[in-house]
């Protein structure tokens, strides 16, 4: 199973998740732009950095990477990936810190000595079967610890996450979009099952057939296709059209093109 990818796509969707996990759920996800730079000497890649936007240079820098085996060179890797991208990507940031995902605690390579002045200040690790009633109460936190459920319980826990989803989020859009995540990390943990049994595991198609589901599928059906059309516009004002002519084109509002060629 290919957890790194799904925990990018977690925090990439959904970044209040990841600052709910490490205890500051009070910052601004909307702040951060989450990344995964490569680092160019030995083709080291981070798994992951909320990097503050622009004008939030003040806030801190958040090193993201999910272990989910033991390896006693992880964290010399670790730190030598992250100076690098401080040499090559010279970041503004006052403050940065790393946060190490395991499943178990038993996962951990151990720490060399030498690297104790940075634990303090700047190493968080969190172990996903430690999380208890946290895991418990938070739908996002829930939805991060699933990916390590016990395959006995995955499904049972999936449901309850579910149901969380359809009482705790208005948004017809956002919900559609968690129940999706959460069907997707059932179908990494149960690769043999079939679509068809998967639905049956997790009850969606009673799910499905609600009219919030299907009112929040077209619209989001609606939205991907508008994105589409605006993804066009710089490649038609290239080849001369005017904003009226794309509008026309397209079937947008002029102001949309507009914005979309800003």
């Amino acid at each position: 199973m290919k957890t790194d990818i799904i925990f990018y796509e977690i925090f990439k969707e959904f970044p209040h998740i990841f600052f709910e996990l490490i205890g500051c759920s009070n910052t601004n996800p909307n702040t951060y732009q989450f990344l995964a730079p490569e680092i160019k000497q030995r083709t080291f890649r981070l798994d992951g950095v909320f990097s503050p936007l622009a004008e939030f240079q003040e806030q801190p820098l958040y090193f993201v990477e999910v272990q989910f085996y033991k390896d006693e060179e992880f964290y010399d890797r670790l730190f030598t990936s992250i100076f690098l991208y401080f040499s090559q990507y010279q970041p503004p940031n006052p403050d940065w810190y790393v946060i190490v995902i395991y499943a178990h605690r038993n996962q951990e390579g151990s720490l060399h000595p030498r690297y104790r002045n940075l634990v303090e200040p700047h190493l968080r690790r969190i172990y996903l079967d430690e999380l208890g009633d946290k895991a418990s109460q938070s739908l996002g936190v829930g939805i991060v610890k699933l990916v390590v459920e016990n395959s006995s319980q995955a499904g049972k826990v999936a449901q309850q996450l579910i149901t969380q989803a359809r009482e705790q989020l208005t948004d017809p859009i956002v919900q559609e979009k968690v129940l999706q995540f959460i069907e997707t990390i059932i179908v990494y943990k149960f690769p043999n099952l079939s679509p068809k049994e998967i639905e049956a595991m997790l009850n969606l198609d009673i799910i499905r057939g609600t009219r919030v589901f299907q009112e929040a599928e077209q619209e989001g059906r609606q939205k991907g296709e508008q994105e589409a059309k605006i993804q066009l516009v710089p490649k038609l004002l290239q080849k001369g059209f005017s904003i009226q002519e794309i509008a026309e084109l397209l079937e947008l509002d002029a102001e949309t093109v507009r914005k979309a060629r800003q």
